[in-house]
């Protein structure tokens, strides 16, 4: 480090009066606009910096900084020469020996000196990564204030919504005409049959015979009431154990075999499902009717009112703007945020005044002025938010650009949520979720079900097993005659019927 003169080390003289202060302008192009303000220091701690600042320029020259100018060094009578400390300020040879320091306590950064404070704030600080994360933890929650935002006017402004108003479907439909009309008579036969079975202990025609009138035959009737009512009864029986049979027992027991329909549950639900999914419910019928029915333009429609509802409401944009400008003013009054900022400030600062005599001039003011320092930059990141509000009038014109951008483009985005619902119909596997849905059901929902769309199909074939037991029990008693009598009736009936289909057919087409 090369020599310098005396004077330069030795200080500013103490000013006179009471308080010893001077006034020191700050360095040009580096605080903003209040640059020009002066800031009172003490005289003392200027007299004190003149060393340091020495020191500082004597490193910088070492360093051979290119920014500054170098030449030859000085020699002769400009050279300076080197002044010896004063020997009152010498230490006997018995103090030179080194001595540990004592230790002293640490300093918090607000009892500390600047540069104390700085060091012991360096080892509080978070880290980067950790102010990143606050950060993005502050942009997260105002992102969720706008979302409850968005929604609650949203809401405001979404129609009333009125449900379909669709027809309640009909029950089943009855059976209809004259066989619709004789069912309820069909319940009554089982019971007479009993009650003819009965009767026929003590009364069955005894020693009774009939003649036909047309042959001449004498047909005996002896018995002819336990034969017809015993054979009509095994018909309702045999039928009603059929059917019983389908469902009951739902469990498997040891002897009596379980019943056909929870034995095959699982084959009657995949049959079930899959004759579902093609004939009644499939990914045609479903895209058709989306299709048919407009739905997709309807809410089209609906979603571009509530947006233009919701971006041109005065309200909205007040607390879009609340929230806009509250946010850097949040995040700047963070302390750790707030000190980081503070550090990266004068670390630019420092860069941009460089090694020379600017970055001098600096580290001069820093080390007397250390609160006016923070001070200027405190004031500037309090001035950040206001700088901001300029920038929030431009969200009126974003927000006012959005309808007509909707408008523009409603035809493709109309045919964009049109695919995106086709596809995601396309993609259910309706079959599966059917077949899922029935596994759901035990043996005695499943029986319902089933039951519920054929329950009265089924009692018609019981009490039709009871006519057409009483039909063969008079085969049973006389074969030849009621053969030939049935033959001739069924023969006689289905001329008859279909003589009446041919001539409904022939009146249609002259109808219509």
């Amino acid at each position: 480090m090369s020599d310098r003169p005396s004077d330069r080390s030795s200080g500013r003289p103490p000013a006179s009066g009471g308080d010893r202060r001077a006034r020191v302008t700050p360095v040009p192009g580096i605080f903003g606009p209040d640059e020009a303000e002066p800031a009172e220091v003490p005289a003392d701690a200027l007299r004190d910096a003149a060393p340091r600042a020495s020191a500082w320029l004597d490193e910088d020259e070492a360093s051979g900084d290119p920014a500054q100018p170098s030449g030859p060094p000085p020699t002769g009578a400009t050279a300076p020469r080197a002044t010896p400390p004063p020997e009152a300020q010498r230490p006997p040879e018995a103090s030179r020996t080194p001595q540990p320091p004592p230790p002293s306590p640490p300093l918090a950064p607000e009892a500390a000196g600047p540069f104390e404070a700085t060091i012991v704030s360096e080892t509080i600080r978070p880290t980067e990564s950790e102010l990143v994360e606050q950060a993005k933890e502050a942009t997260r929650d105002r992102a969720r204030e706008v979302g409850s935002l968005l929604v609650t006017y949203g809401k405001a402004h979404l129609p009333e919504r009125k449900p379909p108003v669709h027809a309640p479907p009909s029950g089943p439909p009855k059976l209809a005409g004259r066989l619709g009309q004789i069912i309820p008579v069909l319940q009554v036969i089982p019971v007479l049959l009993l009650i003819v079975f009965v009767l026929s202990f003590w009364w069955d025609f005894q020693d009774m015979s009939m003649i036909v009138p047309v042959f001449g035959w004498s047909v005996p009737l002896d018995g002819l009431l336990r034969v017809l009512s015993v054979s009509g009864l095994i018909g309702f029986l045999t039928n009603w154990v059929a059917i019983t049979m389908l469902f009951q027992p739902r469990e498997k027991r040891a002897i009596i075999p379980q019943g056909l329909i929870p034995a095959q549950r699982e084959r009657v639900i995949y049959r079930l499902s899959e004759a579902i999914s093609k004939e009644l419910i499939n990914a045609d019928i479903i895209k058709q009717k989306i299709q048919e029915s407009g739905a997709i333009g309807r809410y089209r429609d609906m979603a571009l009112g509530v947006v233009r509802g919701v971006v041109e409401d005065p309200g909205f944009r007040t607390d879009l703007r609340s929230l806009a400008s509250g946010y850097v003013g949040d995040v700047l009054q963070r302390p750790d945020l707030r000190r980081e900022l503070t550090r990266l400030a004068a670390q630019k600062m420092e860069e941009s005044a460089g090694q020379g005599l600017g970055g001098a001039v600096l580290k001069i003011y820093r080390s007397v002025a250390e609160d006016d320092f923070q001070r200027r930059i405190d004031k500037a990141l309090d001035e950040i938010p206001g700088a901001v509000e300029p920038l929030l009038d431009r969200i009126d014109v974003a927000l006012d650009a959005i309808p007509p951008k909707i408008e523009a483009r409603s035809e493709d985005i109309e045919a964009f949520a049109t695919q995106a619902v086709l596809g995601f119909v396309e993609s259910l596997d309706i079959r599966s979720m059917i077949v899922e849905k029935a596994r759901g059901f035990d043996e005695g929902q499943l029986e319902g079900l089933l039951k519920s769309t054929s329950n009265e199909q089924l009692n018609y074939i019981k009490y039709l097993g009871a006519i057409l037991g009483v039909l063969g029990g008079l085969v049973i008693w006389q074969p030849i005659g009621s053969l030939v009598a049935f033959f001739s009736i069924g023969l006689t009936l289905w001329a008859v019927d279909e003589a009446l289909v041919r001539a409904r057919r022939a009146r249609a087409p002259e109808a219509s």
